[in-house]
């Protein structure tokens, strides 16, 4: 993880526009397109998941149209929504749920959520009112996956909505590329609603922070225009920096509430800062930020922009403090615009081996019907692997058996030769058919193979069947060539076959030959008498 850090960033100058290829908002449980209220495009999920139900929430929970429909999971340990094509990249990526007691059972479940690969958070929703999750990363591969696991007996996962938002590429680019940052909160301060699409054409969320009643705080709007639309790199929208909370007294302190656990987290977290009016020349609002005893250099609010503090990797909790101090020489007190708070995860997985993720695509291909409902990462998080495999423990997780007996497979095996970590493949009991493919011979840790109950045909090929160390298991293949004596009185009875159909042929032909004769000769008889 990156060194922990307190910064304090220069005025920066950015121009405000989009640039990323992905804005997908997906309205989980249902089929239907369409445009909400604040103008975004939303569309069902039947091109991302095939498993799972349909459900509708209680009317009396109605929040939304994306609310108001969910997709549960009332089978295997973990259910993926898979999304592809996308150019690798900065994204923001939000999942939502809203239970909306849509089984009539009055109890919100609790599961894990996970991104490709990576431990997200453990859910908990609620009883009324929904719940939703943030992480912003650079992408790994050019697809995301974004799963559901189940934690509890009897308490089924379930989704009402996923959003991906791409991000530019110098958006949190104070935090290490490897490390994902998941949202604690994110405030307007001085705002009167949410602020959200098309705001913040990002599509953050941004909370309304208002003054508590009896504080020594109040809200202030600014006349600002941001006409210039120039910004630090974190791109703060106008209409957050539009709003502010500042003391009532020039000289009070403010106390900033960062929503931080009980324990020390590592924290990722960004201040906005932007003066409401311009001062007169008798003016001055000059402050500092302090966490805890570390603080910034005295520092004033630019008008019409915006200046931003941010801390990296820096382990806070709920007992640290951070707060605004007037200079001695301010004239105002201290204001503040806008907060965002993040943990720091875990380093991002490179994933399971892309070999082995290339072969069981060929595998899910071959048998869409049987395996289809497997997506996600096979192998990760740990204790989260396809139920039909089995994994090292290796960084980059190599898939090391293949569990595929008595699943009702049928047809000819593909090739997935590329996994060449297997140690196990077992197709017991299938209706696997045609010959037995030559490349499992060539498997180097390959040492159990049970290809047992099926239909296979033909002869075993030498890469197996002369195999020194190999358990091979092909009983119950009625039409398979098992064994060197087996195979050569088959070849003999082929071709005693062979010679007996062409000795038949010859006969056949060599009967005809008087007959032949008898009508020349009686032709050339009459034209002569």
């Amino acid at each position: 993880m990156a060194n922990s850090q307190l910064s304090f960033l220069v005025l920066a100058l950015c121009i405000l526009s989009v640039s990323a290829d992905v804005y997908l908002s997906i309205d989980c449980g249902t089929s239907d397109s369409y445009k909400d209220t604040n103008s975004l495009d939303w569309t069902g999920d039947d091109n991302y998941i095939e498993n799972g139900e349909s459900h509708i929430v209680q009317s009396t929970s109605s929040i939304s149209r994306a609310m108001d429909t969910l997709r549960v999971f009332t089978t295997g340990n973990k259910n993926c929504y898979h999304i592809d094509s996308i150019r690798k990249g900065r994204v923001l990526v939000r999942a939502s749920f809203n239970y909306g007691n849509y089984d009539n059972r009055s109890s919100p479940p609790s599961f894990d959520l996970h991104f490709d690969g990576n431990y997200w958070a453990t859910v908990k929703t609620l009883s009324t009112g929904n719940v939703y999750y943030e992480v912003i990363y650079s992408m790994t591969k050019d697809w995301i996956s974004v799963c559901l696991a189940q934690t509890e007996h009897g308490q089924f996962p379930f989704i009402s909505a996923l959003e991906i938002r791409g991000l530019e590429v110098n958006m949190y680019q104070y935090i290490d590329f490897n490390y994902p940052l998941f949202l604690i909160n994110r405030f307007a301060y001085g705002a009167n609603s949410t602020l959200r699409y098309s705001d913040d054409p990002y599509d953050r969320i941004w909370s309304p922070r208002l003054v508590p009643r009896g504080s020594r705080l109040t809200q202030v709007k600014s006349d600002a225009t941001f006409s210039n639309g120039t910004f630090v790199s974190e791109l703060p929208p106008p209409a957050v920096l539009k709003n502010a909370v500042t003391a009532i007294r020039p000289n009070s302190t403010i106390h900033l509430l960062m929503g931080l656990p009980s324990f020390r987290i590592p924290v990722y977290a960004n201040w906005y800062f932007s003066e409401v009016t311009q001062l007169q020349p008798n003016e001055s609002r000059t402050f500092k930020l302090f966490v805890n005893n570390d603080s910034s250099p005295a520092f004033s609010p630019p008008y019409e922009n915006c200046r931003q503090w941010h801390i990296s990797n820096y382990f806070l909790s709920s007992t640290d403090t951070v707060t605004l101090v007037p200079t001695n020489d301010s004239t105002l007190a201290p204001l503040i615009n806008a907060m965002e708070i993040f943990s720091v995860g875990d380093a991002l997985t490179n994933g399971t081996n892309t070999n082995d993720v290339k072969g069981l695509n060929s595998l899910k291909r071959a048998f869409r019907e049987v395996l289809k409902d497997w997506n996600g990462d096979p192998c990760l998080p740990v204790n989260y692997e396809w139920d039909w495999i089995q994994c090292n423990t290796d960084t980059t997780p190599r898939v090391t058996a293949l569990f595929l007996g008595s699943l009702g497979l049928s047809g000819i095996l593909p090739n997935f030769r590329s996994m060449d970590a297997l140690q196990t493949i077992d197709l017991h009991n299938n209706s696997l058919s045609g010959s037995i493919p030559d490349f499992l011979g060539t498997l180097p840790s390959l040492n159990r193979l049970n290809l047992a109950n099926n239909n296979f045909i033909g002869s075993v090929p030498a890469s197996l069947s002369q195999r020194n160390g190999l358990n091979l298991t092909l009983s119950g293949n009625p039409n398979l060539c098992t064994s060197g004596n087996s195979c050569a009185s088959s070849d003999s009875k082929q071709n005693t076959t062979n010679n007996s159909s062409g000795r038949e042929k010859i006969n056949n032909h060599l009967s005809i030959i008087p007959a032949f004769i008898f009508i020349i000769w009686f032709v050339v008889g009459v034209q002569y008498s």
